[in-house]
């Protein structure tokens, strides 16, 4: 009954986890789907320049040919010259300054001690002036309607009474107060006095009315006309073989956007919605397929297959979004950023063939989708190409700098074809480009954050864990110096061993430094670490010796979980010996009390053997580098029966079975292992 329980209750786990992962697919889709713009696809592709291949292209319906951005702008400019600005005229405003002038005249008249027979010519002049100033009118110059004589034409409103007048008839404060000078030129009248007076009673009468202006601006423009001409329905838009140009292509845009006028009035938005869901169905189940032929441990694992849902999922939203708000160029998004993502965390297959998948989907709702598909298909390639070995961090940078050499040979070539010529290349069409790939750099804190929440363990951590000055490796060079020199040489063994069969050459590295860490709990109980001669296993049984060996592994990999390293780390602590027995103190046992009854399992480690390829090559350094202290005399013969009866004793023992590794393999590992002992005990080959 215990075991019918517990196989029903993985029965039941499965069908859950299939459940749930059907789930995650189904949402993945929904949500792509709900997030898409819903609107037909415009089915014909065109460039400038291009020679159009298809049929001939009549029109099916009456549509209006827009005009381009640039006569569109043109025909705003010229509308605008014909709006006037609009002063409003402030008619108290003579009155006020010249009721001031009388009384700035009284106090200054007396203290100025002049002829007082004078006093009423001084002040008629200074009244006469401000009279004919304030009726003429005064204005400030608006550096917005300028001309090259600095005179323009304005209208001046007089309680809602309009009347038009030129700059060259209006007074500026400065020519209203050359004015008065000139009229003072005349009279035999203190110039200094009245100017002194005048020169703080002429101000603007005219004032400027920007927000009237601008709404009379506002509907000049609104009423101009987007359109030249029309296209009859049966006309030809273009036909086979001719060339796309500057007319044909205005044409072509002009039908496409009546189209999606069309489609968007007349068209049934549950079949396009079907549409886009049949799509990226289509896109999404080849991911899973993918997963499940080539990646079986992804597919089994929801975690993971939900991380890569969610940011396939995640950059589909982010390109829907941008259509939505119109963004003014889609090359903005990084699109590169899913590729170095899933590269990091997984593999470049992976990395490549979901960024193929994201960017079919994504064709569908950018503009000229082929150049779109160029760009971003061979940006995605250099990004995971760049990246192959992630062994510093500055290589992001450098990845970075390729991409957007990449993107900038595409920018050229496909300039030079649309263009034909290198003088009209606009240089800020390419800045798009760059704000992608800046923000491409963003991939780095994301990967953090995946790596917390869905508990990967990237290159990067991998990258962090193998220098020799973290905490734990400190730790271990200073508790046990011998067990960490011999990491180290354990960990050049494998990583070159696992380079040259194919692995992960850093998650190798990083198991092997950290393999042996639990030999700092009782450090002299392993030769290594003996320098003075004793040895405290000469005190011990062989069964407590045994336990205190084989306690190193589940020691080591208590410490790993306390100091938060990642379990693909922690198991090769746990396998690196797999379930071998610790045969010296094993067969001294036998050797020395050939009577009584032994557990076997006293003297096993338990396991499990290794189960990847990088953990079994991992057991193989070990075993070798720890035997190879052991030879008196190392040389070639010695150091190559060494390596062979090794391997042959763990192949023997079913160590490897469950490691994937062939027997070719095996061959170039044990290359490997020979040649670097040789060098490292400085053996000479005989050639």
């Amino acid at each position: 009954m215990a075991k019918l329980s517990a196989s029903r209750q993985k029965a039941l786990l499965r069908k859950y986890a299939r459940n749930l992962k059907f789930l995650m697919i189904v949402a993945s889709i929904v949500v792509i789907v709900v997030t898409l713009p819903k609107q037909a696809k415009f089915r014909y592709e065109y460039e400038k320049g291009r020679i159009w291949n298809q049929k001939d292209l009549i029109s099916p319906y009456n549509f209006a040919i827009l005009k381009t951005p640039q006569e569109i702008e043109a025909d705003r400019l010229e509308a605008l010259k014909t709006v006037k600005p609009i002063y409003q005229l402030n008619t108290d405003m003579g009155q006020q300054q010249q009721e001031g002038f009388k009384g700035d005249f009284e106090i200054k008249w007396h203290d100025a001690g002049l002829n007082e027979h004078l006093k009423e010519r001084y002040l008629k002049a200074g009244l006469e002036m401000l009279n004919n100033v304030y009726q003429k009118g005064v204005l400030t110059l608006n550096g917005r309607y300028r001309t090259i004589t600095e005179n323009y034409s304005i209208t001046i409103l007089n309680h809602n009474v309009a009347a038009e007048k030129n700059t060259a008839d209006l007074f500026t404060k400065e020519k209203a107060l050359s004015y008065c000078e000139e009229y003072l030129s005349k009279t035999n009248l203190d110039h200094a006095f009245l100017m002194n007076l005048l020169q703080n009673r002429i101000q603007d009468n005219l004032l400027y009315d920007d927000k009237l202006t601008r709404r009379l601006e506002k509907e000049v423009v609104d009423g101009l006309s987007i359109t030249r001409g029309m296209v009859q329905k049966g006309d030809p838009i273009v036909v086979k073989g001719s060339i796309i140009n500057n007319d044909v292509y205005q044409k072509l845009e002009s039908y496409k956007k009546a189209f999606e006028d069309n489609a968007r009035v007349n068209g049934d938005r549950r079949l396009v919605l079907l549409g886009q869901f049949l799509l990226v169905a289509i896109v999404i189940t080849l991911l899973i397929v993918f997963l499940y032929l080539f990646r079986k441990d992804i597919y089994f694992d929801n975690r993971l297959v939900g991380l890569i849902l969610l940011v396939v999922t995640a950059m589909l939203a982010t390109l829907s979004w941008a259509i939505r708000i119109q963004l003014p160029n889609l090359y903005y998004i990084p699109y590169c950023i899913v590729p170095i993502i899933i590269r990091i965390l997984f593999d470049t297959r992976l990395a490549l063939n979901i960024h193929l998948l994201v960017i079919l989907v994504a064709g569908f709702f950018v503009p000229n989708s082929f150049e779109f598909a160029f760009y971003e298909i061979t940006a995605g390639m250099v990004s995971i190409y760049s990246i192959k070995n992630l062994i510093r961090r500055e290589q992001f940078l450098t990845s970075a700098l390729i991409i957007i050499f990449n993107y900038l040979v595409a920018f050229l070539g496909i300039s030079f074809i649309r263009e034909g010529t290198i003088i009209n290349l606009d240089w800020m069409d390419f800045l798009p480009f760059v704000v992608s790939v800046l923000l491409t750099l963003l991939a780095y804190p994301l990967i953090y954050a995946f790596e917390r929440v869905f508990g990967i363990t990237s290159e990067i951590t991998l990258i962090e864990l193998t220098n020799t000055n973290a905490p734990l490796l400190r730790q271990l060079a200073f508790t046990a110096p011998g067990t960490f020199q011999h990491s180290l040489q354990v960990a050049n063994l494998a990583e070159n061993a696992i380079f040259s069969i194919g692995g992960n050459a850093l998650l190798v590295r990083a198991g092997a430094l950290y393999h042996d860490i639990g030999k700092m709990e009782n450090p002299l109980y392993f030769i290594e670490n003996q320098t003075s001669g004793f040895n405290p296993h000469d005190k011990l049984s062989y069964e407590e010796s045994a336990q205190i060996i084989i306690r190193h592994v589940s020691t080591g990999a208590d410490m790993a979980r306390k100091n938060d390293l990642p379990e693909i780390v922690i198991d090769f602590i746990r396998t690196h010996h797999g379930n071998t027995r610790v045969d010296y103190f094993y067969q001294s046992f036998l050797k020395n009390f050939p009577e009584k009854i032994i557990n076997e399992n006293t003297f096993r480690y338990p396991g499990p053997i290794p189960f990847s390829k990088e953990q079994g090559v991992l057991m193989l350094a070990d075993s070798v580098e720890a035997a190879s202290r052991a030879l008196k005399e190392p040389d070639e013969q010695s150091i190559s029966n060494l390596v062979d009866r090794i391997v042959s004793y763990k192949l023997d023992q079913g160590q490897l079975n469950d490691s994937n590794i062939t027997l070719k393999e095996l061959q170039t590992i044990k290359e490997i292992f020979k040649k670097m002992l040789m060098s490292i005990y400085h053996v000479r080959i005989n050639y």
